[in-house]
């Protein structure tokens, strides 16, 4: 941010950060249409992404409403979506450096997250190359920002596995009763779940947001792919929680959300120091479905795009609802209009303990985007129970 021409008149100035000029060059040398102007391509490329990242998951995952709204408006004068979020953060960064600079934790810490979801969604419809990483690294830059804040309770967690390391972002309350590693599958990474810390803060519960394989900086820097031992990676976090001293022996619970409930069914089923298993839109019997977008990132999980491979690694991943069983209870959320996942794809997970419920929203879209507030105070209520 940047103050007025009149300091003392405590006026602020929002950066403008919607605006690109008409017929600029593109990061490629090509022609970038005007405001008024979008090309063709561009705009069935700017839907797509909409549909994929509409704007209750864009809020889901922490993007303020404000910088919901000047999307929309950006990418509806055609401008590049990864640009226009990408700007939307680094304003959002200045507003945090500069209440840091006035000893006003609270709200650098808000902005900071603001930032961080901004750069999250900036790299989200990207492949894999130099740009995204660099997005995801100003994400990481901003949560290291936050770490630094004692108020935040914010600790960056790296754990080794395999070639390189898995990462997490680990928020501890005071006086915390309990644990739960909260994770997304295909797109959702890490820090996208800061909201559910919220929630789960409140009830005296820690939050690791994990990064698992196949997933952010895990693949992105440790080239981490979805070919290894899963459960076996998810349960380095659990032992990493432990190595927490106000965690130490204290309950682990596990929160998976898309492809992430299946991870977190069949960690819990390895991995019985989990006592709690949430499973959030997951497949119990994940297979390749016929989207492009599902295609796409399905192949940068598992750093191939031969699907025969994908497919067979899908298979390999399957819950078996005859021989897994998960210690303690387990829930299942379902949305009734979720255009992934049937209802019977979730119904197995129910088998795995005398302890399980589903919860369904009837108008709920894919992991309950729609209603995430009512969904994660659910949840985070369930989990208090089963992990007091």
């Amino acid at each position: 941010m940047t103050r007025a021409d009149h300091p003392s008149s405590g006026v602020w100035r929002r950066p403008d950060v919607c605006t690109f000029a008409a017929h600029a060059p593109d990061e490629h040398g090509g022609e970038r249409h005007g405001a008024d102007q979008p090309s063709a391509e561009l705009r069935k490329e700017l839907d797509a992404h909409w549909r994929a990242m509409p704007a209750q998951r864009l809020l889901d995952g922490g993007m303020v409403h404000g910088d919901v709204l000047r999307l929309q408006a950006a990418t509806d004068s055609g401008q590049r979506w990864d640009e226009a979020a990408e700007r939307l953060g680094e304003a959002q960064v200045l507003r945090a450096e500069a209440a840091a600079g006035e000893g006003r934790s609270r709200t650098a810490i808000d902005a900071y997250r603001a930032a961080v979801a901004d750069f999250l969604f900036a790299q989200m419809p990207l492949p894999d190359g130099d740009r995204k990483s660099a997005l995801y690294s100003r994400a990481r830059a901003a949560l290291t920002a936050i770490t630094q804040i004692p108020a935040s309770y914010l600790q960056r967690i790296e754990v080794p596995f395999a070639s390189g390391s898995l990462v997490g972002w680990l928020r501890v309350p005071a006086e915390a009763r309990a644990s739960v590693i909260v994770f997304g599958g295909q797109s959702g990474w890490g820090a996208t779940y800061y909201r559910l810390s919220d929630a789960l803060a409140d009830r005296g519960i820690a939050t690791l947001m994990a990064e698992g394989p196949g997933q952010g900086e895990s693949r992105l820097v440790s080239g981490i792919h979805l070919d290894v031992d899963v459960p076996a990676a998810f349960s380095r976090f659990v032992d990493a929680l432990e190595a927490v001293p106000e965690l130490t022996g204290r309950p682990v619970g596990i929160w998976g959300n898309s492809l992430g409930g299946t991870f977190a069914a069949i960690t819990a089923a390895a991995d019985h120091r989990i006592t709690a298993t949430v499973v959030n839109g997951g497949f119990a019997a994940p297979t390749l479905l016929p989207f492009q977008t599902f295609r796409e990132q399905a192949a940068a999980m598992l750093g191939s795009d031969d699907e025969a491979a994908i497919a067979a690694n899908f298979a390999r991943l399957a819950f078996d609802p005859e021989t897994d069983r998960v210690t303690g209870g387990i829930l299942v959320i379902h949305g009734g209009v979720d255009p992934l996942v049937d209802r019977e794809d979730q119904t197995p997970f129910l088998k795995a303990s005398e302890d399980s419920t589903l919860l369904e929203w009837p108008d709920g879209d894919h992991t309950i985007y729609n209603d995430s507030e009512a969904r994660t105070a659910a949840v985070a209520d369930w989990l208090a129970d089963r992990l007091s």
